[in-house]
């Protein structure tokens, strides 16, 4: 299909704010920050989250005191660390920095409420989000100018998917509820139609892309899933789900395997070099309930599924048939609220996971908090949670950047951006 100029690029008028300081908050504002749970303080009330299906374990995970990383990287080149215990002598390090971290910066640039988000993959600090009415805003928070905007169509054109170009980071692609899976670049150019339904009653719904086999996958809302090759070229064309496919994920290590979500409540993983049929997956993981997401890890060894009600789980390459663990946690789905799903850290094995109390999960509080969930990817444990009384919403979305030391939130019409407080110090 012929290239074609997006309706609008525009800058944004300002939408950056400067989060208050503490000290221009009342008492009463900063009461509820009080109750930040942070790895030594998680308590009672979450014990609940931790009462998963992993070697037995219960109860909050306690964090002993941080070890210097520099004396157990000597000891791993004098041959007595493991590898294993510096990478875990690491990541404690980091969740100990969590308790520092605060927003940094936020953004409300939609008139509809954000559906995507996507890091820049080398600079850590710009990002990619997309909303309900088709706008994409390009955002660079570490410089003063105004972010770049591409107006969308409005009702009708949420942007469901959504990856910077591998080989050319001035380009994306995006999923949407136009009908379309395509590329284009910042300044609202199309640069390809991959796939297109031609009909309102289809729409595409999820979307992957690998660098390294250039293969473009995307999924739609009645079960069918497409691959293409960067080219454009269509591979096949295949119903696998009997329902939405909400997300596809290619496994970064080995960009063959392939898995599938969707709302008829299982995940499928596929082996792309043997697919013939709907019949032909590697594995069927069923769910109790619809499921938003699977994403792999980033050494790829691991799954990790979202479903639509109160369930994460993680799924290993030693079985991949049977979940390594299942973890409690509330994020029910609601129609007007961007679908929740878990992400992966880059660099660490934890999970990071928005919370919408439900009084019908069996440890909900009173009053409790709309707080972003950090869990231990091999215990399942609680380590941490994230939680601003200014900015007090459902954060559906939230993934860190490839360095792994900032937070970007998609929180209703708002992104908000977490880090250390050092860093907003030096800002």
């Amino acid at each position: 299909m012929a290239p074609k100029k997006r309706p609008e690029t525009q800058k944004t008028s300002e939408i950056v704010l400067r989060p208050r300081n503490k000290r221009s908050r009342s008492p009463r504002e900063l009461e509820p920050e009080a109750k930040k749970l942070c790895a030594k303080g998680s308590g009672p009330s979450r014990r609940g989250d931790s009462d998963c299906l992993w070697a037995g374990l219960a109860g909050p995970q306690i964090l002993p005191p941080c070890r210097s990383i520099v004396r157990t990287l000597h000891q791993h080149k004098l041959g007595r660390a493991s590898w294993p215990s510096v990478q875990q002598g690491l990541q404690q390090s980091f969740l100990h920095t969590l308790d520092s971290y605060r927003i940094l910066q936020k953004a409300a640039p939609f008139d509809r409420r954000a559906t995507s988000l996507a890091w820049h993959p080398t600079h850590p600090s710009t990002v990619a989000v997309g909303s309900k009415g088709g706008d994409i805003m390009l955002w660079n928070f570490g410089i003063k100018d105004k972010p770049t905007f591409i107006k969308g169509i409005g009702a009708g054109g949420s942007i469901t998917g959504l990856k910077f170009n591998p080989l050319n980071t001035n380009q994306f692609y995006a999923s949407s509820m136009e009908g379309t899976t395509r590329l284009q670049d910042f300044k609202g150019n199309i640069l390809r139609v991959f796939a297109s339904s031609d009909t309102i009653n289809i729409w595409f719904c999820s979307l992957d892309v690998s660098a390294s086999s250039r293969m473009v996958v995307t999924g739609d809302n009645v079960g069918n899933v497409i691959l293409l090759n960067m080219d454009g070229k269509e591979l096949w064309n295949l119903r696998m789900h009997k329902k939405k496919v909400t997300h596809v994920a290619l496994n970064p290590c080995c960009d063959w395997f392939l898995a599938t979500a969707s709302v008829d409540q299982t995940v499928k993983i596929w082996d792309l070099r043997q697919v013939r049929g709907k019949a032909s997956f590697l594995y069927s993981l069923p769910h109790r309930h619809p499921v938003n997401a699977a994403c792999f890890s980033p050494d790829g060894a691991r799954l990790l599924t979202t479903d639509q009600k109160s369930e994460i789980r993680v799924y290993s390459a030693s079985q991949w048939d049977c979940p390594l663990g299942l973890i409690p946690h509330p994020h029910r789905h609601f129609q007007h609220l961007t679908p929740i799903k878990a992400a992966w850290h880059p660099r660490y094995n934890l999970i990071v996971v928005g919370r919408y109390p439900d009084p019908n999960f069996k440890s909900c509080t009173p009053y409790e908090l709309r707080t972003i969930d950090v869990f231990d990817g091999n215990s399942g444990k609680m380590m941490c949670q994230l939680y601003d009384p200014e900015s007090s919403g459902i954060s559906s979305l939230n993934e860190f950047n490839p360095m792994g030391d900032t937070l970007a939130s998609a929180m209703g019409y708002h992104i908000l951006i977490w880090s250390q407080e050092e860093a907003r110090t030096r800002k």
